[in-house]
């Protein structure tokens, strides 16, 4: 899985995972490592989030204009 979001790094991405209260996180990937990647929030926040529990991670999805969708349907 490391190897794979590490494809992802400056990307903004809905990260799931089976423990998030929501069962998403979204942010920009900032670094893959050790089992763990660094998420920044769209408030600037840093998270850290442990690989062994993402599920999936997808590129935040966009419009045709190239805009943020305002509802990701899973």
């Amino acid at each position: 899985m490391e190897a794979l979001a590490k494809q992802f790094i400056g990307r903004e991405c809905v990260i799931y995972t089976i423990t998030s209260n929501d069962g998403s996180i979204v942010g920009t990937i900032r670094e893959v490592s050790g089992g763990g990647l660094l998420l920044e929030d769209a408030r600037g926040q840093l998270q850290a989030v442990n690989l062994e529990y993402v599920t999936r991670i997808r590129e935040y999805p966009r419009n045709r204009k190239g805009g943020k969708k305002s509802v990701v349907l899973d």
